[in-house]
């Protein structure tokens, strides 16, 4: 199974809100005692080291109050196994750009060939044999990642094959795209995902090869879903169509 493990500031995101509300009560009753102490909280996002793809841009997350319902009609799953991993045949001076369309709206990836060779290769490949078309993201944990590309929809599908971690120094920070694995450091195949926050601990563990740089809205309103804690929640927002725009150097 393809698994990004939750860092343990993550895990403990889930006692905030029992926090909050005492931490409210507390404020009422400062407020009724004459008090006008205010407290103020600042956050910082550490910016990600560029390459071929500039940082994108700071956006601020959206909130399901915000967040469009869901439109569109996605494809049937097409369960497809392929014999070995796909010799590597891409131009890594070329740019290719993922556009992602989901029944949530639509972001774009800047892929980065030259960070990552085998996984832009494969997940090009995927992407022009219609293979993520219809799957879903089925694991979505707000503040930590998005992650899709399983065709069963439970986080134990793939290709059929496996591509070896390819490590780097690039961060995953907020709008990352990485490869999820297994605890074989060599075991990715075609489960994706996207980080929604700043996520250190995945830091040379996993693969960077891409960047989210448009759409980070769209991102923030996909449907929050654990398969882990619950299997049996209802499928998660589907991809439409995942469009792979290849651009010649000097095109």
């Amino acid at each position: 199974m393809a698994f990004v493990p939750v860092s343990p500031s993550i895990r403990g995101a889930v006692c905030r809100p029992v926090f909050l509300l005492a931490l409210a009560a507390l404020l009422v009753v400062a407020v009724a005692c004459g008090s006008n102490e205010q407290t103020t909280s600042q956050s910082t996002t550490a910016a990600a080291t560029s390459t071929k793809a500039g940082a994108f841009p700071s956006l601020p997350a959206a909130t399901f109050a915000t967040c469009p319902a869901p439109t569109g009609t996605a494809p049937e799953v097409q369960m497809k196994s392929y014999p070995e991993r796909p010799a590597l045949t891409i131009d890594t001076s070329h740019q290719f750009i993922a556009h992602v369309y989901t029944t949530r709206g639509h972001f774009i990836i800047q892929l980065l060939p030259d960070l990552a060779p085998e996984h832009v290769n494969s997940f090009v490949f995927l992407a022009r044999d219609k293979f993520f078309n219809g799957t879903t993201f089925h694991r979505v944990i707000p503040g930590f990642v998005a992650q899709g590309g399983d065709p069963t929809g439970r986080g134990s599908g793939g290709p059929g094959y496996t591509v070896p971690l390819e490590p780097s120094q690039e961060p995953f920070v907020r709008g990352v795209v990485g490869m999820a694995r297994s605890n074989d450091p060599n075991s990715a195949g075609s489960q994706w995902f996207v980080t929604t926050g700043d996520a250190p601990n995945l830091n040379g563990q996993y693969t960077v090869f891409g960047k989210v740089v448009q759409g980070m809205d769209v991102v923030d309103c996909l449907t929050p879903r654990d398969p882990q804690t619950n299997p049996n929640a209802p499928p998660g927002d589907a991809i439409i169509d995942l469009a792979i725009q290849e651009i010649a150097s000097g095109g």
